[in-house]
């Protein structure tokens, strides 16, 4: 075959497999930009005094700690049988429509499924807890392509296994195996798995998280937390740019830095607080601005909205709103505490790690619980992201998702 040829085939065949796809849409880890934020309107701004409708629920997905991916056809869920993980797909009303297994599940601390799906185009992308990254077919379930992270990188499993939810942008998927000598960061083609570049990082291993591409100045900056360290690459090339010390010695940074007008936050867990930071004009530096002792969860996530950051905290058991700016503590209160915070028109929706939801109204200064209802469960580890989609309202709990209707009358 001649080479232009062979090029041509190269670029051809993902034009005509995006042309074919049955499902041309894209279901991203807390939104569409990562942030946590949801475009829905028309939604109730109050709730009744029991909660929402419950429309329907599914109970049988096993143990798991992960959140729906949703599109306007289908909800994708993993879940965990008999030590293995497995992605489920429903219709709309909460029918199975199919189960296919993509990995070992994790069976040590925590036990269950980590990894929420990553819908684009008619293709699914996980990872197991064990490291075994799978590209699926969205109509099926079938397996595309799949890497195993430990035979073919030299991944380091964490303690409490795999649990970054994977990143993707235009035709690249990027991943942290973690290997601390070469194979630290990577860049995949998403319709083969073809190794597009590697990264050394700074040769720490993963430490669950999400990563992000922010846009600092027209520039694309590739950003993630591994043990100890935030860095940034040059997201077409893996090249290192920066990195900053976050000075936590437990490696756990299970959430999605937040960036805003040159300025990226990130969040330590278990008592060691968050940071604030700044990116020089070119992109080419970073220096620390401010660390608080507030924002500590080891997942959840915060929102930034308006001047100020709304989340909760582990260790002192609260939620608080911090001016971004300065860190400086404007209010906090014990009545939601730690929680899975996301939002949509104008309002935050926490779920809290015991198991109530609430509906809070930010303000300058503070913000008010508008309404809370308890969700099905025991009183512990309530912790998957919430999801809203089409006007409903997305809850997992253990072995099971409840959906909600929130839709304005």
């Amino acid at each position: 075959m001649k080479p232009k040829f062979y090029l041509f085939l190269l670029i051809l065949i993902p034009v005509i497999y995006q042309c074919t796809v049955t499902e041309s849409e894209i279901s991203e880890w807390r939104g569409p930009e990562r942030t946590g934020f949801y475009p829905e309107t028309g939604l109730l701004n109050e709730w009744p005094e029991n909660g929402p409708e419950l429309l329907w629920k599914y109970e049988g997905l096993g143990n798991g700690y992960t959140t729906a991916a949703v599109t306007s056809k289908k909800v994708y869920i993993t879940g965990t049988a008999d030590s293995t993980a497995y992605v489920f797909a429903l219709d709309l009303d909460g029918n199975l429509l199919w189960k296919k297994p993509f990995g070992k599940s994790w069976q040590k601390p925590y036990p269950g499924v980590r990894t929420t799906p990553i819908i684009r185009d008619g293709l699914g992308y996980l990872i197991s807890d064990y490291g075994k990254m799978v590209c699926f077919d969205t109509d099926n379930g079938d397996i595309i392509w799949e890497k195993d992270w430990i035979e073919e990188y030299n991944a380091v499993t964490p303690y409490f296994g795999f649990c970054e939810n994977l990143l993707i942008d235009d035709n690249i998927v990027y991943c942290t195996p973690g290997d601390t000598i070469e194979n630290n960061i990577l860049a995949l083609d998403r319709f083969s798995g073809e190794l597009v570049w590697k990264s050394k990082g700074v040769h720490e291993i993963s430490a669950y998280a999400s990563p992000t591409i922010i846009n600092h100045n027209g520039r694309k900056l590739f950003v993630t937390m591994t043990a100890k360290s935030i860095l940034a690459l040059e997201p077409e090339s893996g090249k290192l740019i920066w990195s900053h010390d976050l000075k936590y010695p437990h490696g756990i940074h299970a959430n999605v830095p937040i960036y805003d007008n040159g300025y990226i936050f990130a969040m330590n867990g278990w008592g060691f607080g968050s940071v604030m930071m700044e990116i020089s004009e070119d992109g080419n530096s970073i220096e620390e601005v401010w660390r608080s002792d507030l924002f500590d969860l080891e997942h959840g996530d915060v929102l930034k909205i308006g001047n100020n950051i709304y989340g909760g905290s582990w260790d002192k058991k609260v939620f608080s709103v911090v001016d971004w700016k300065t860190g400086a503590v404007k209010d906090s209160s014990e009545l939601i505490g730690p929680a899975s915070i996301i939002s949509a028109e104008g309002l935050i929706y926490a779920y809290s790690y015991s198991g109530e939801v609430h509906l809070v109204k930010p303000t300058e200064n503070s913000f008010e619980v508008i309404s809370t209802f308890k969700a099905p469960g025991k009183k512990k580890d309530h912790i998957a992201h919430p999801v809203i989609k089409d006007k409903k309202l997305y809850i997992r709990y253990a072995n099971s998702l409840l959906v909600y209707d929130i839709a304005a009358s």
